[in-house]
Order: C-alpha cells, then sequence, then structure tokens
C-alpha cells in the first residue's frame, strides 16, 4: 500500500483527500477509489484533465508514494484571445501578468 493525495479546487471550495491504495493502481484507480467523482459530480469523468504536481500525466500512470493527483478545471477565458484583446486595445503587458497603459509621449 502507498500513500497518495487527490486534489481538486473550484472557486469556493478546494479539497485535498489522503488515503492509501494498492501499490501498482493507476491514476484512474486512484481517482475512482477516493470518491471526488461523487463529491463532485460536476467534473467531466472523461474530458477532466489531470496532472501529478503540477505536471499533466495520462491516467494510465502508475503513481508514486506521496504524490499529488490534482484534477483541473478547464479554463474559462483563451489565454491566446485575451492577449490577442489586449493588444488590439493597445495595452501593454508589465512584468508580472498586470496591463498596463502606453506612455503618451
Amino acid at each position: 500500500m502507498i500513500k497518495v493525495e487527490v486534489a481538486y479546487a473550484r472557486p469556493d471550495e478546494q479539497i485535498i483527500l489522503q488515503f492509501e491504495i494498492e501499490k501498482g493502481s493507476t491514476v484512474e484507480q486512484v481517482l475512482q477509489a477516493s470518491g471526488i467523482f461523487e463529491r463532485f459530480p460536476e467534473i467531466d469523468t472523461e474530458k477532466a484533465k489531470v496532472g501529478i504536481f503540477g505536471k499533466l500525466c495520462k491516467r494510465d500512470v502508475m503513481p508514486k508514494a506521496g504524490d499529488r493527483i490534482e484534477i483541473y478545471r478547464p479554463l474559462i477565458a483563451d489565454p491566446k484571445a485575451v492577449r490577442k484583446k489586449r493588444a488590439a486595445e493597445g495595452k501593454v503587458m508589465k512584468k508580472g501578468g498586470g496591463a498596463v497603459k502606453p506612455k503618451a509621449d
């Protein structure tokens, strides 16, 4: 048996479930055993992307002891579309991602 965590976050609630699973189990098996899909029925079990410690992985990967399996929500806005919109409005990005208006000469 190995100890793993399953993490999921919504804007209003975050959860990390800790439990033991049989060594050699896949990420998919861990997710099913965790009961996370019953607790959060809005998760699209087929399409939701998953990862281990912030790195995307396939569901047939076997996690190691101590790994945190994360379920990712879909993006609300396409980052490329947001950048294009800012550029079209004439805004300049500063370091750190905040938009600033260009200086008037």
